[in-house]
């Protein structure tokens, strides 16, 4: 018995050790609604916001009264065309390449299909081809980065190029979202309560 233990306990720490645990967690501040959001309405101290599109100077951060659970949210309803938002560590990068995976709580209404994207430390952009569809209420979506399959991004346009094969994920700089359309009030937009990444960090 005392053999079999000696084999097993390493195995099983080695397999531990492999998994990632939160990079980090995005919920957005409990204030009034505003019109955009800006870093001022970033609950945690290490990430720093970013908002890319024509589109993206109307994203706002929303909130209502009434439901009384109505959370604080990212909403993009008021967009005149395409828009995206990403967040960073101001000190880190991540590394997505081994059992990462990226949760958020979200809504969406109408044809958005609400994607995830990736700035690399190279500067490459990429977005993913699974994405977060028509929901009546929110919910909570789970993804396996190691399941998704990658396009290249255009950030100016907001828009998807081509289809790149096994992108090296290893130094992630920027984590985001976007439905690449504009938004066409309540009954057409994404939103997004709060946002969560594992992945193992890396020192810039």
């Amino acid at each position: 018995m005392r053999f079999i233990i000696i084999i097993i306990i390493p195995f099983l720490l080695n397999s531990q050790a492999q998994r990632p645990g939160i990079f980090f967690r995005e919920d957005f501040k409990e204030t009034p609604a505003e019109i955009p959001i800006t870093q001022e309405h970033i609950s945690n101290l290490n990430l720093e916001i970013s908002l890319y599109g024509k589109g993206a100077d109307v994203i706002k951060k929303s909130h209502h009264d009434e439901p009384y659970d109505d959370p604080y949210y990212v909403w993009s309803g008021l967009c005149k065309d395409n828009w995206a938002v990403t967040l960073k560590h101001k000190s880190k990068f991540v590394d997505l390449s081994n059992q990462a995976k990226v949760r958020w709580r979200s809504k969406q209404s109408g044809f958005r299909q609400l994607h995830i994207i990736l700035k690399l430390s190279d500067g490459t952009w990429l977005i993913s081809d699974v994405a977060d569809s028509l929901s009546k209420d929110w919910r909570i979506t789970e993804f396996n980065i190691s399941d998704i399959k990658w396009m290249s991004f255009d950030i100016n346009t907001i828009s998807e190029i081509k289809w790149i094969e096994n992108p090296d994920l290893s130094k992630v700089e920027e984590i985001g979202w976007t439905d690449l359309m504009k938004g066409g009030g309540s009954e057409a937009c994404s939103r997004i309560d709060w946002v969560e990444v594992d992945g193992f960090s890396i020192n810039k």
